[in-house]
């Protein structure tokens, strides 16, 4: 299938993988890439090796791979890519002190890869095999948008180890051309997507959809959520039956039952594993990117958001929406009702921790 241009959104990763290896190989100035994990696998390897073959070429490479997500990878791992003078930098190793579970915590979750001025890919999704049969959200951008996000890149590039990340001016919202960019760095008070979001939700009209495997809120977004039902506007908040963190599938049971008391709709996602993080204000606005609905994006990741009121890309984000719907069942308020003590047990045990999941 043909793709759309100048947007495109991917669902499937096979596709998109594909689809970013053959953009790769047409890159003429340079390639970058920002991301929280590449996989020790067949589909860290395909990217390595075409990284390796346009560096050969004098292609300019940046990789920016969080160090906790990155796992066993190291430099070793990246040694042909180096040997051609494509960099290769680790963002924050983590260190064992008094601190470890705040800074140790805060992880560069943003996924970017952008190539030459014109191409840029944002969405849900790392460079790794684990995810094949996940439900996922990729825009391909053919814009010099992308132009704005290298600025935006090179900051962190820069900065992967210093965390001056957090400084308010390297979270100011960008506006480019009828898009929004908002970039997150750990703050309790300066949330800069979740006020983003909340935003959104207070000024709906009509519908708002969220697409999230992970969702803890926090009590002002629970609040904007419920106030926007008591006015009337139809909230569907689509999370996986059973996402990848068992931890917080238990623990978000304690939000369902009063939001959807509420007026808001919750659906499970039943085809293996919903990874999309997106969010559809009344069908005209959409938000994409790498942040989660819990607490620990919003408090203590560096995300990015790209935000918009396209037509074209609104009208892809409800088309997967709608499929996504599809395939998913309702929250049964009756079932929750009776759910296991012991269920019960664990939400609380683990509700002190929510901010660490």
């Amino acid at each position: 299938m043909k793709i759309k241009e100048p947007y495109h959104l991917f669902d499937d990763p096979l596709r998109y993988y594909n689809e970013m290896i053959e953009d790769i190989e047409k890159a003429k100035k340079y390639v970058f890439i920002e991301t929280f994990r590449v996989g020790k696998d067949e589909i860290g390897h395909r990217f390595k090796r075409v990284l390796t073959k346009k560096a050969k070429e004098g292609v300019e490479v940046k990789l920016l791979i969080d160090y906790w997500g990155a796992g066993s990878i190291d430099h070793d791992y990246f040694k042909s890519l180096i040997k051609y003078k494509g960099e290769v930098r680790f963002f924050e190793k983590i260190k064992y002190n008094s601190d470890i579970f705040t800074r140790g915590h805060r992880r560069n979750h943003r996924k970017l890869l952008l190539i030459d001025d014109e191409i840029t890919y944002i969405g849900s999704s790392n460079l790794t095999g684990y995810n094949m049969n996940w439900r996922e959200s990729v825009l391909r951008m053919k814009s010099d948008i992308t132009i704005t996000f290298v600025k935006l890149f090179k900051q962190d590039f820069r900065s992967f180890n210093k965390y001056s990340f957090n400084k308010p001016y390297k979270t100011q919202p960008i506006l480019h051309d009828g898009f929004e960019i908002i970039r997150d760095a750990p703050s309790i008070t300066r949330k800069q997507i979740n006020n983003k979001f909340i935003h959104l939700i207070k000024n709906a009209k009509s519908v708002v959809t969220i697409e999230t495997p992970y969702f803890l809120p926090g009590y002002f977004l629970r609040k904007a959520l419920m106030e926007a039902s008591q006015r009337g506007v139809i909230i569907n908040i689509v999370l996986p039956s059973h996402s990848d963190v068992t931890l917080i599938d238990i623990l978000r049971n304690k939000y369902l039952g009063p939001l959807y008391k509420a007026g808001v709709n919750f659906l499970f996602y039943e085809l293996n594993n919903l990874h999309a993080k997106m969010m559809l204000i009344d069908k005209k606005i959409f938000a994409i990117g790498s942040s989660n609905f819990d607490y620990r994006s919003f408090r203590y990741m560096y995300e990015i958001m790209l935000i918009g009121n396209s037509k074209e890309i609104a009208t892809q984000v409800n088309a997967h929406m709608k499929i996504t719907m599809a395939d998913s069942t309702k929250f049964d308020y009756n079932h929750w009702k009776k759910r296991p003590l012991i269920n019960k047990f664990f939400e609380w045990i683990l509700l002190p921790f929510r901010h660490l999941l």
